[in-house]
């Protein structure tokens, strides 16, 4: 079944703000039930991965479930959504997001606008980004490949371990990233710091597109397992 713009578009942004409200509302929840940043991590960490399998899964259908602008800004790079469409995607993750941030502050009595004091800046987080974005579009079009089936637990899996492996807590998300810039908790980046992750995931989402496209190329010829054998 096709679905309509709008509908498509009301996907992305109510999926991005249940995203974005569950990594500042975990957050929250984390820091207020533990004084321990590892336990607290650990509580944001298993939520954001959990919520994304559910997400991917239902609204997958409907719009494709980017709540991403950099990989939305794949799928227009490789010409499977258009460019209008992809800069309305774009829009409604943005507005998405940052409605998420603020039912989350009203969850919790928090002061629905704030602005984030923490620091997240530096030539290893702009890695981590590059890193974690770069991973995230691999396991995307590597599982649309391979198994499209498994792309909610792949990619909810992949966010979980990138969270513990990566300086930056893996946001890979221009759209989070930016959303979390309005809330000064446990899951917050200072705006002045939001311009250098975004570069960061672009990168890391353009170099995992030129990977991708090069390593999963047609062959004119197949070769076999004993030709693959010997060439090693």
């Amino acid at each position: 079944m096709a679905f309509d713009l709008k509908r498509r578009l009301a996907a992305e942004a109510l999926g991005t703000a249940i995203l974005v409200a569950t990594v500042v509302g975990s957050g929250i929840m984390a820091d207020r039930l533990s004084d321990d940043v590892a336990v607290s991590l650990l509580g944001n960490t298993m939520p954001t991965g959990a919520i994304l399998v559910v997400l991917i899964s239902i609204l997958g259908p409907i719009s494709g479930a980017h709540f991403n602008p950099a990989v939305t800004m794949v799928f227009a790079a490789r010409r499977e959504i258009e460019a209008t469409a992809a800069v309305l995607y774009i829009l409604a993750q943005a507005v998405g997001g940052i409605a998420g941030t603020l039912i989350a502050h009203a969850m919790f009595d928090l002061p629905l606008f704030q602005v984030s004091e923490t620091v997240r800046t530096g030539t290893g987080q702009w890695i981590a980004e590059a890193v974690a974005t770069f991973g995230l579009v691999l396991t995307i079009l590597a599982g649309l490949r391979f198994r499209a089936d498994a792309i909610p637990w792949l990619v909810g899996l992949y966010i979980t371990a990138a969270y513990w492996f990566t300086a930056s807590t893996s946001f890979a998300n221009p759209a989070v990233a930016v959303a979390r810039a309005f809330s000064n908790t446990f899951s917050g980046i200072r705006p002045t710091d939001v311009p250098g992750f975004i570069v960061a995931e672009v990168v890391g989402a353009l170099v995992a597109t030129a990977v991708v496209g090069w390593m999963f190329a047609e062959r004119n010829t197949a070769v076999s397992p004993i030709t693959v054998k010997e060439a090693e």
